[in-house]
């Protein structure tokens, strides 16, 4: 028996299912709002609520442009309709007074905001927002809710305008945003076997473990005005161009204030997933780590499509990272992009090339331009179509250099600009086999 895939809306269906959706909220919103003063009232309120949100979705929808987010009244509005109910809910089962709610309003709007900035404003904005609403008299803990969200959310796009993560596109083609990488895992688990699976579903030719390749074809590929690949040292060149041919020592570098945190997502996240297990110390890479390159290629031309790059424990092939290595240009620059699969989803890190003065290689995140950067996409499996995050809060920058004619490398990372992890790598060229 064949189950057919339920076929994607097309564009003015996914309009009037966003409408749909936005009337059953503003109902919920009218009525939590209206209920404390009668039943005929929280009808009338779910009415009003279901009109008021669904027209507002319908012109924000409107004058949304293919590719872009709703504008910001509008999910202001929204997400101010969401609380409501959780305060009518507060308000109703725990007698939790006006400050109360507001503090927790303003704490869930801050946490959702994720920098650091704004989880501490939140509950002291709300607070303020809550008691001024109660100086005013009595007052529904849903009406609180409702002005604290909106209210923080207004506050918080004017003073913290460089948002840390922000809905980049919604609904786009992986054509019209080159800088992430659409290769999402399907399934679970990601693992070492993830490129075999690949292979299966873009129908390519996989060689595991491929003899003298690269995670990157040619470092000429990244050539700009401001990068001349001529200068990058040999030794460099030839790690990026024929990774396979080194072996690779890896000493992390963890603050202390990060490990437990750290500790909990390996456990619940990390290990499970099959993806980002980073080794906490330098105890567990003395299991040794097994760095691989697996690739596919196009049955017809024999062109290689894509580049795996997996490091692993040696001793148990227990993933560390599986990661989709990329090269493309973009007005007069190339970029390096690293897509490490999810479940139904890809994160990305798009990094710029620079030089170093002693003929090293930089890749960094930081950068003016508007290609660099980390991005989460979620990808639809019926239309391809992606949802995309712009995690601006997270940074890195790798440095490979020679040191003794030698190949170091240093992976630092950081978080709203706090450091909390570098990874410390010695390459080593393989011993031939039978020497």
């Amino acid at each position: 028996m064949t189950v057919e895939r339920p076929r994607p809306l097309n564009e003015a269906g996914q309009r009037v299912q966003h409408v749909a959706v936005a009337a059953l909220i503003g109902a919920v919103a009218g009525a939590a709002l209206a209920s404390h003063r009668g039943g005929r009232r929280a009808v009338v309120g779910a009415i009003a609520g279901a009109l008021g949100l669904s027209a507002s979705e319908a012109v924000a929808r409107a004058v949304q442009r293919p590719g872009e987010i709703p504008p910001l009244w509008q999910r202001v509005a929204t997400s101010a309709a969401l609380v409501a109910p959780l305060g009518w809910a507060a308000g109703r089962l725990l007698r939790t007074g006006p400050v109360a709610v507001g503090t927790a309003t303003g704490a869930l709007g801050g946490l959702l905001g994720v920098r650091p900035q704004k989880v501490v404003l939140g509950p002291v904005f709300g607070a303020a927002v809550g008691r001024a609403l109660a100086a005013r008299g009595p007052v529904s803990p849903a009406v609180v809710a409702c002005a604290t969200m909106a209210a923080y959310r207004v506050a918080s796009a004017v003073v913290f305008s460089d948002a840390q993560v922000s809905l980049l596109a919604d609904r786009v083609r992986a054509e019209d945003l080159p800088f992430v990488v659409p290769r999402e895992a399907r399934s679970r688990y990601v693992g070492t076997g993830y490129f075999h699976e690949l292979a299966d579903v873009l129908g390519g030719r996989y060689e595991p473990d491929a003899t003298d390749a690269g995670i990157v074809a040619a470092v000429d590929e990244l050539a700009s005005v401001d990068f001349d690949p001529a200068a990058i040292d040999p030794l460099v060149r030839e790690f990026y161009e024929h990774t396979t041919r080194f072996t690779l020592d890896i000493v992390p570098e963890w603050r202390l204030w990060v490990r437990p945190g750290y500790l909990l997502y390996r456990s619940l996240v990390a290990r499970p997933l099959g993806q980002a297990n980073v080794p906490m110390n330098q105890r567990e890479t003395h299991r040794g780590i097994r760095s691989r390159i697996d690739t596919i290629a196009s049955s017809d031309t024999g062109a290689v499509l894509v580049r795996g790059w997996i490091r692993s424990f040696a001793d148990t092939d227990e993933p560390i990272y599986v990661g989709v290595y990329t090269t493309y240009r973009h007005e007069g620059r190339g970029y390096v992009s690293v897509g490490f699969p999810l479940p139904q989803a890809s994160f990305t890190a798009t990094l710029l090339p620079r030089a170093r003065p002693d003929g090293g290689l930089i890749l960094t995140s930081k950068s003016q331009l508007d290609q660099p950067g980390h991005y989460l996409a979620y990808i639809d499996a019926a239309t391809r179509d992606m949802t995309v995050l712009a995690i601006r809060g997270f940074a890195e920058r790798l440095d490979v250099y020679t040191e003794g004619r030698e190949l170091r490398a240093e992976h630092a990372f950081s978080v709203f600009g706090l450091p909390f992890l570098i990874l410390h790598y010695r390459m080593h060229r393989k011993v031939p086999a039978g020497s």
